[in-house]
């Protein structure tokens, strides 16, 4: 085999296995936990919070007052453009693989550039991964006797950023702006 053609399959075979990662970590669950401080009272911060969930789409379900918890569902979709571009990219990679191929093994005439045909399976495997069911948990955590309200929230890292932007300023909430910060 040339060097040409056996460095053009590697770096073939890497952009493969690059999508694959890339398709693990576009579906992967990013369940966060922050906690959140507000000087206005329990009830005013988690009616707010509520209202603001229920007008995102998110089910209340049943509450545990026992742990001072209210928890929500939602079925949370796939991005349709990053389908669309999971499988262009799966497209392109197996149309290059095929063309790989073909050099290896002459033989096989132009039939190895059927592997093109698999580059939608990309964007259905991330389709099927990243549409699930979520949940929004809100737990208070501070005092009854204690000046303004403390919650622990747990949910997709998204929420919780969309959350932190759109409700900080209406509830004065403050967190330690970690979710901000990090860079993924």
């Amino acid at each position: 085999m040339p060097p040409a053609l056996s460095s053009t399959l590697l770096l073939t075979l890497l952009m493969t296995v690059g999508l694959v990662f890339f398709l693990r970590a576009a579906s992967k669950d990013r369940t966060t936990v922050v906690d959140v401080h507000s000087p206005r009272p329990a009830l005013e911060v988690l009616d707010g919070l509520s209202r603001w969930l229920q007008q995102r789409g998110w089910q209340a379900e049943a509450g545990d007052p026992e742990r001072r918890l209210l928890r929500f569902s939602g079925r949370v979709a796939a991005s349709l453009p990053l389908a669309l571009l999971l499988s262009v990219l799966g497209g392109v990679g197996a149309a290059c693989l095929g063309l790989v191929v073909r050099q290896l093994l002459p033989g096989l005439g132009w039939s190895p550039l059927l592997l093109t045909l698999l580059g939608p399976l990309a964007g259905l495997v991330y389709g099927r991964r990243a549409a699930r069911q979520e949940q929004v948990e809100l737990r208070l955590i501070s005092d009854d006797t204690a000046p303004g309200s403390t919650l622990r929230l747990r949910a997709h890292r998204d929420e919780l950023i969309a959350l932190e932007q759109e409700m900080a300023t209406a509830l004065e909430l403050a967190s330690d702006g970690s979710l901000l910060r990090s860079p993924i």
